[in-house]
């Protein structure tokens, strides 16, 4: 099965104020992971606090990852930069470091046109020589893949996926049509938005990118596998009891939700990197009632999802 296939988790990287990896904290997050079987972890996303790194602890954390569940589950990494030269470095650094796959954001603070966004998934595509999913993510770089450029991206060497954003009204099955008729049945296409990820596998995308996974992967990955096998009462039995997370996501953004579900978890001890702010009480308790709901409805399932927990 390819990298860019089934549950992808994200997990939050563990670091201290400066910024210093925290490799024990993540290799506990990780190894999470790969106990519950998902199909491969995205590290060093959004929720991975890449933008937050200096190229020395992003480094470290590859190395981590690849220690602690090297050749155990697949570990695509996420290599943005503004500049192509630092990304062309991170590409080189996670293949060095044994990562199985890159993602990759336009980060800017220059608005780009498509013709630079190419040449820059370019050269970091042949840098890394490993399998790159393309990081559509308009809502931080605030620059949306045409359908015209994901197809010219997906005829370059090494470029095979493409991790999109929710589509407007939810019409999943109208751009996952127009996104295969550009780029071939080949080309693997997921979505983020993890409110979204089980209407989108219903509608057959191929991966479901998500944030929750990263900390609640046995939950996350019970629900993908019923959406694989089209198992719609159950999909959205499990769905409902994400509800109260995915309204939290919504209200304060993912990010701040996932540390607060690491402190409450006790899966690691960390705040977000500055100038984001933890949450404040009144929503920590918000969370508390959204994990005890989700836990209640996941008890009182089927055997299987117990066994998931």
């Amino acid at each position: 099965m390819s990298i860019f296939q089934g549950l992808s988790a994200f997990p939050i990287t563990p670091a201290d104020a400066s910024g210093r990896l925290d490799t024990a904290a993540l290799a506990r997050l990780l190894k999470h992971i790969e106990e519950a079987r998902a199909d491969s972890i995205g590290l060093l996303g959004s929720t991975g606090a890449y933008a937050f790194l200096t190229r020395e602890e992003r480094r470290r954390a590859v190395e981590t990852a690849m220690d602690t569940v090297g050749g155990k589950i697949p570990v695509m990494v996420g290599v943005g930069a503004i500049r192509t030269s630092d990304a062309v470095d991170l590409a080189r650094d996670a293949k060095a470091a044994g990562a199985d796959g890159l993602l990759l954001a336009p980060v800017s603070y220059t608005p780009l046109f498509d013709d630079e966004v190419f040449e820059h998934f370019a050269a970091v595509a042949d840098a890394g020589q490993l399998p790159l999913c393309i990081y559509n993510n308009p809502g931080t770089t605030k620059f949306t893949f045409s359908l015209d450029l994901i197809s010219r991206l997906s005829k370059v060497a090494n470029i095979e996926a493409v991790k999109m954003p929710l589509p407007s009204g939810g019409d999943f099955a109208s751009e996952l049509a127009s996104l295969r008729s550009a780029t071939g049945s080949a080309f693997k296409i997921g979505y983020s938005g993890d409110w979204g990820g089980a209407p989108a596998l219903l509608a057959g995308s191929d991966t479901w990118y998500s944030v929750i996974a990263g900390l609640l992967p046995s939950q996350a990955l019970a629900l993908t596998r019923a959406a694989q096998a089209g198992d719609v009462a159950t999909v959205e039995r499990f769905d409902a009891a994400f509800g109260p997370l995915w309204a939290l996501f919504k209200e304060f953004g993912s990010f701040r939700v996932m540390y607060a579900i690491a402190k409450l978890l006790n899966l690691c001890d960390v705040d977000p990197p500055r100038p984001v702010l933890p949450l404040k009480d009144q929503a920590r308790q918000r969370v508390v009632a959204a994990l005890d709901h989700l836990d209640a409805v996941f008890s009182a399932g089927s055997t299987v999802c117990m066994q998931l927990r």
